[in-house]
C-alpha cells in the first residue's frame, strides 16, 4: 500500500515557475520499486500524461506538451517525487496528480497505475 500526498500548487503568471512534490507513505524501500507518474487534468477534460520517472530515475518520460519547460525528478531517501514546472502557460493550468505503479516505466495510462495522490491545483494567470 503507498499513500501519495501532493503539495506545491498555487497561482503564478504566465512564464513563471512552480516545484510540485509528491511525498508518498511507502517505506523507502518500498517507494523505489515502484515507477512513478504525474498527470493533471482540467475542468470538463479527462485525466492526461504529463511526466514519468523509472523506479531508480534512469529514465524519464515526458508528454509533448510539457518536454522542454519540466522536468521530473525522485529522491528514493525521501521517499519524493518532484515536478519542475517552467515556463507556466495558462494551458497548463488544472489539477495535477502523482501517480505511483509496477508497469512499464514509460505508460502514459491511467489504469497502469495502482496508487493515486488527492492531487494540488495548478492555476496559471495570463
Amino acid at each position: 500500500q503507498v499513500q501519495l500526498v501532493e503539495s506545491g500548487g498555487g497561482l503564478v503568471q504566465a512564464g513563471g515557475s512552480l516545484r510540485l512534490s509528491c511525498a508518498a507513505s511507502a517505506s523507502g524501500r518500498t517507494f523505489s520499486t515502484y515507477n512513478m507518474g504525474w498527470f493533471r487534468q482540467a475542468p470538463g477534460k479527462e485525466r492526461v500524461f504529463v511526466a514519468a520517472i523509472s523506479w531508480n530515475a534512469g529514465r524519464t518520460y515526458y508528454a509533448d506538451s510539457v518536454k522542454g519547460r519540466f522536468t521530473i525528478s525522485r529522491d528514493n531517501a525521501k521517499n519524493t517525487v518532484y515536478l519542475q514546472m517552467n515556463s507556466l502557460k495558462p494551458e497548463d493550468a488544472a489539477v495535477y496528480y502523482c501517480a505511483a505503479g509496477r508497469s512499464i516505466p514509460s505508460s502514459t495510462r491511467v489504469d497502469q497505475y495502482d496508487y493515486w495522490g488527492q492531487g494540488t491545483q495548478v492555476t496559471v494567470s495570463s
